[in-house]
């Protein structure tokens, strides 16, 4: 495990990058903060890399989808400066409202100018918050205290929760136009990019002041410092650029601009926050459980109801996979019972995880899973259904081969231990822990069938822990599942495969 402390831009090249590229070949984690780059390159060379931790909240500088591509778990720490942010935000809105810092740098030159440095109160005007997320909330709220009227403009936040928070949602224009003050809190994104640019500008009060604390580029800055020289726009305070660091912007002549060296998250609260936060989201991920804050695993928060269900689940997919012996064109993921009032998607990962752990040479993660899913064409769904009449819940990995042959395979969790049981196999009833050890076999029902699987074993030494014997009507079709302390040997599996004239015989180890 590393953790980077570099000051300045590291890539896949210069001392910097040969440095990290050697660093990170037998690290199991990878922690950065902004400076370092981690892309293609680097993660090419961490053969052992199962997650890429950023102590913050912006990922521009990792590579998120080669490292989903890798299956390596991308974690961020969203929350840790939201705080932090949000007070940074208003404070730039103040500053730039009463002139602090112009009138600052005039006294301390000696100069004494009241008159030239009358403010704006906040009181009673309207602030427009564009992008209604967790920061654009904590400022809505914090400037509500001052009296402001609060617009807000995101299409992703419905009216009625807006409107819990005391804010009206408008439209971009709308904002633009009736807004005393407007406050961005946006991620960059190719569609956010300028989005405060020339056409908004034009639509502002003459007496507006723009705060961006978010991401550099969001606002136009070249449109805004036209907007300001020529009186259509007030004045700015800008913590973020389009390029960093910036050290010379014709914004930072303006006497109306205020402007700090992205300092959203530079708070000793924030950065410890951070920290705490990337250190435990790296030590689930390397104990191989899902992270909340994951940003390229498509799981959902696991609720405490839900997490017992996914080693489960992921057994589940070794055995469907085993008991298939190819790889499916379609698999369902069945979830019924009381945890359907979660969100359960953390069980299809889990299933897609088990389904091919064992049959590519890639490591196989909750990350990649999905992606090797759609290289090999396996259709995949999720279905849940509150009622489960035979258990309080239920887990099924149904799926279709490409002979059309139907493969079937249930599990569920007993008691207050949550001990796991298979409970169905191609749908024939059984009762078995899924241990370590799994063996199934399909043959005519006759008698002695047991007995000769007993033999076999015994005489190579392998103890049986469990065993069901399951059929579909008498002298029909039956079904072996048993668990054994030990691995069956090929040569051993095909000779009770030749004693019981099995149709099939499969091993699973889990």
């Amino acid at each position: 495990m590393r953790l980077d402390r570099t000051s300045r831009s590291a890539t896949a090249t210069g001392q910097i990058g040969r440095e990290l590229l050697a660093a990170v070949a037998d690290a199991d984690a990878l922690l950065v903060r902004s400076a370092t780059k981690v892309d293609a390159d680097v993660l090419a060379a961490a053969n052992r890399l199962k997650v890429i931790a950023r102590a913050g909240v912006g990922l521009d500088n990792v590579d998120v989808r080669q490292a989903t591509v890798s299956g390596v778990m991308v974690v961020n720490a969203p929350t840790s400066n939201i705080i932090s942010a949000a007070e940074l935000a208003v404070g730039l809105l103040l500053a730039a409202a009463r002139h602090i810092e112009p009138a600052s740098t005039a006294l301390k030159g000696g100069e004494w100018k009241r008159s030239k440095y009358t403010g704006t109160e906040l009181y009673d005007k309207t602030v427009g918050i564009v992008g209604l997320g967790k920061i654009g909330v904590l400022v809505a709220q914090r400037l509500s205290a001052f009296g402001m009227k609060v617009i807000a403009y995101d299409p992703y936040v419905q009216a009625g929760r807006a409107a819990q928070l005391g804010v009206r949602l408008v439209s971009l224009e709308e904002l633009s136009s009736a807004s005393d003050f407007i406050s961005v809190h946006l991620p960059k994104t190719p569609e956010t990019i300028g989005l405060i640019g020339e056409d908004q500008l034009a639509r502002c009060k003459p007496t507006v002041i723009i705060v961006n604390a978010a991401r550099g580029g969001i606002v136009d800055e070249h449109a805004l410092y036209v907007a300001i020289k020529e009186g259509r726009v007030a004045g700015a305070g800008l913590d973020v650029f389009a390029n960093e660091p910036c050290t010379d912007s014709p914004l930072f002549e303006l006497d109306s601009v205020v402007a700090t060296p992205h300092l959203g998250a530079s708070t000793d609260e924030a950065q410890e926050k951070a920290g705490i936060a990337v250190a435990r989201s790296v030590r689930l991920a390397l104990s191989g459980e899902l992270v909340p804050d994951a940003v390229n695993v498509q799981g959902g928060v696991i609720a405490e109801d839900v997490r017992p269900g996914i080693p489960l689940t992921e057994k589940l997919g070794r055995i469907f996979t085993a008991l298939a012996g190819e790889v499916a064109q379609q698999l369902d993921v069945e979830v019924r019972g009381e945890i359907t009032e979660y969100d359960v998607r953390v069980l299809e990962l889990a299933a897609l995880k088990g389904v091919f752990v064992d049959v590519v040479e890639e490591t196989v993660s909750y990350v990649n899973a999905p992606l090797l899913a759609a290289e090999r064409g396996l259709a995949v769904r999720l279905i849940t259904e509150p009622e489960s009449p035979d258990h309080r819940n239920l887990v099924t990995l149904r799926g279709t081969l490409a002979d059309g042959t139907q493969i079937s395979v249930s599990g569920t969790l007993i008691g207050i231990a949550h001990r796991e049981r298979l409970v169905e196999v191609n749908g024939y009833d059984v009762d078995l822990e899924p241990t370590a050890h799994l063996a199934f076999f399909t043959y005519k029902d006759r008698p002695g069938m047991v007995g000769a699987i007993g033999r076999v074993l015994g005489d190579a030494s392998i103890n049986i822990a469990g065993m069901q014997v399951a059929r579909d009507h008498r002298g029909g079709l039956a079904l072996v599942a048993l668990t054994v302390d030990s691995a069956i040997p090929a040569t051993v599996l095909d000779e009770i495969s030749t004693q019981m004239d099995a149709r099939t015989a499969r091993v699973v180890e889990v």
